[in-house]
């Protein structure tokens, strides 16, 4: 993939087949980030203000951001180049899909650009009572 920005079309297509069918579950995403150094991860207003629209956003279609934390180096693979993990709560795939009309989501979005340089985004089921909220 030339950009790691850039999402998968088949995975998109396969999420867009799940969202309404009665296959639809909720889910967490796993997102690992590198930042552009004039962020200044993690201090900087920039990725405060990122940080504050993703719960937002997240919020308005019905999840939440589980944790994050910043990576602290890599034992096997190569991530020493990112800076940060964060787990998504989405309470199903519709939801997720749904994040780009979500309240506030223009403005998550154009933090996104102006923060992320680099990123991948990992679907993972939440089966396990250990990857919901509690509230789930």
């Amino acid at each position: 993939m030339a950009n790691d920005n850039t999402s998968n079309s088949e995975q998109i297509s396969r999420l867009k087949s799940l969202a309404g069918s009665p296959s639809d579950t909720s889910l967490v995403m796993l997102n690992i980030n590198r930042y552009k150094a004039e962020v200044n991860f993690p201090e900087g207003q920039s990725y405060r203000s990122y940080m504050g629209a993703i719960e937002h956003s997240v919020g308005a279609i019905g999840g939440s951001v589980l944790w994050r934390a910043p990576i602290e180096g890599s034992v096997v693979g190569e991530l020493d180049e990112f800076d940060e993990v964060l787990a998504v709560w989405y309470p199903s795939h519709k939801a997720f899909l749904d994040l780009p009309d979500a309240d506030g989501a223009r403005e998550m979005f154009r933090y996104r650009r102006a923060c992320v340089e680099k990123a991948h985004i990992v679907e993972l089921s939440d089966r396990s009572l250990s990857l919901r909220p509690s509230e789930a």
